[in-house]
């Protein structure tokens, strides 16, 4: 059996898409928990504003 060097381990590209589907989905679990204030306070604002316009019809 004989034994791959790093230069072909590097140019394999089985599995890749799993382990960028993985990256993406780590990276914008990332962002949720720290922009976590600022998209609650921007979809708060806005429903404020969609209940405040449907009173008024």
């Amino acid at each position: 059996m004989k034994c791959k060097g790093f230069k072909e381990l590097i140019k394999e590209e089985d599995g890749m898409g799993t382990v960028e589907v993985i990256l993406i989905i780590v990276v914008l679990v990332a962002l949720v928990v720290i922009f976590k204030k600022q998209v609650t306070q921007i979809v708060n604002s806005l429903f404020d504003k969609i209940t405040s316009q449907t009173d008024l019809l």
